[in-house]
């Protein structure tokens, strides 16, 4: 296929182009409580192919770029009409000149994730188990699920040398806990994992399984105040992708933001714990072609890398590392237990918890929360949390605890002062 569309992209003179190849096969499994309803194994590929256009406007040289997807089942033909529709698009584009990145060709990159020496209905059969091992009780439990194992071969290309490929695993899903009594109560939770073992999973369903528990026993919002607020789990990768979105080199291009290396993002004067934030290589090359390694984001609350695609390190003079979405933070040195130990509204759960990552606010609609006063605990559910990083980022505290997902390894928690909370 690839062939083809190389051939048919010399037809139409489009000597500027990239092409990723994705071939993927998946199993996706459905379950009602422990029974399974449905299994189905898909095999599918296909090919994004970006031209490019170097033009000039006004005496400045240009480079345009237009995207198309081409299938396996497209004839000769309709590539060519294809690619030639997009070649003419790219001319409507008025990006500032950049050099693509050159490569070589160089050997397939295998995946060392655990879950590749399995097969992929092994992968979804031992993530069930994990899933439904904790699943002993007929008050709250697993009320549906649904787990997708995926093997993917990636392979990019380009006019300038490029030919890089690699593979990946995964398995992710879906699953609704629910709780009967005192009223019935359902909570909507999703998993993905590109490496784990099945503990990670088990426990998981254990939390969510306590949690739904007091969440049906939870009738009352908290009361409307400042509060010190305890976030954790996915929450806090969420509150961290602040840092990850603003050193961006497009974010820092467009002057959405004014980091760069030795930039104090963390501010001045931090009381609590200074932010280390390490940028992890998820896949070896990223969807140009760059290779990828680990590298430093923020180092005792300092910026000291902007990470980013080949256009916009170009237009800032910098060299490209890809765009990263994974980060790795070291844990504090408070135990959980010590974070709770002064009064606190510990939220486990959001309608949808979000990061404003121009303003820095961020928040959302408590679903489930615990009112901690230092001696006892309340479940609490309503009302809404309203806070702003740029504030509370001088004295963030982070848990002891460990706290890992697809595309965050890090602290569990993180206590907040001074968030306001709308309730009661």
């Amino acid at each position: 296929m690839i062939e083809q569309i190389l051939a048919a992209a010399k037809q139409q003179n489009i000597e500027l182009y990239r092409i990723v190849e994705s071939v993927r096969e998946t199993m996706e499994c459905f379950f009602v409580r422990r029974r399974l309803d449905l299994k189905r194994g898909t095999e599918t590929a296909d090919y994004e192919v970006t031209v490019f256009r170097p033009f000039e406007k006004e005496g400045q040289k240009m480079l345009g770029s237009s995207v198309v997807n081409i299938h396996p089942g497209m004839t000769e033909n309709e590539i060519t009409q294809a690619l030639q529709s997009a070649y003419e698009a790219a001319a409507l584009v008025c990006n500032p000149y950049y050099e693509l990145n050159a490569g070589v060709k160089e050997e397939m990159r295998r995946s060392d994730s655990s879950f590749a020496g399995r097969s992929l209905e092994e992968n979804v059969r031992k993530m069930a188990e994990a899933l439904y091992a904790a699943d002993t009780s007929e008050q709250a439990f697993v009320n549906s699920a649904e787990i997708f194992a995926k093997h993917t071969l990636i392979r990019i290309l380009n006019s300038r040398g490029v030919d890089v490929s690699y593979e990946t695993y995964s398995v992710s899903g879906e699953y609704v806990v629910q709780c009967v009594s005192p009223q019935d109560v359902e909570i909507y939770h999703d998993f993905s994992y590109r490496d784990a073992q099945a503990d990670d999973l088990r426990r998981e369903v254990e939390d969510a399984l306590a949690d739904v528990k007091a969440r049906a026993e939870a009738s009352t919002a908290p009361k409307a105040g400042e509060y010190t607020i305890l976030l954790s789990g996915r929450q806090v990768r969420e509150l961290l992708s602040y840092y990850l979105s603003r050193s961006s080199t497009g974010m820092v291009y467009h002057k959405y933001s004014n980091y760069e290396a030795g930039t104090p993002a963390q501010g001045e004067e931090i009381t609590g714990d200074a932010l280390t934030i390490s940028l992890k290589a998820r896949d070896p090359y990223s969807m140009e072609g760059v290779p990828m390694k680990d590298r430093v984001l923020m180092e005792g609350g300092t910026i000291k890398t902007l990470h980013g695609g080949v256009r916009f390190a170009s237009y800032l003079g910098i060299e490209p590392t890809g765009s990263y979405h994974c980060i790795s933070v070291p844990v504090g040195d408070t135990p959980l237990k010590e974070l709770k130990a002064a009064p606190c509204l510990h939220i486990v759960s959001f309608s949808d918890f979000q990061m404003d990552d121009f303003s820095g606010y961020f928040g959302g609609e408590i679903r489930l929360a615990f009112l901690w006063d230092g001696d006892t605990v309340t479940p609490v559910t309503g009302g809404s949390v309203n806070g702003n990083i740029l504030e509370a980022q001088k004295s963030m505290t982070f848990s002891k605890e460990r706290y890992r997902c697809e595309d965050y390894e890090g602290p569990f928690a993180v206590r907040i002062e001074g968030v306001k909370v709308a309730g009661c």
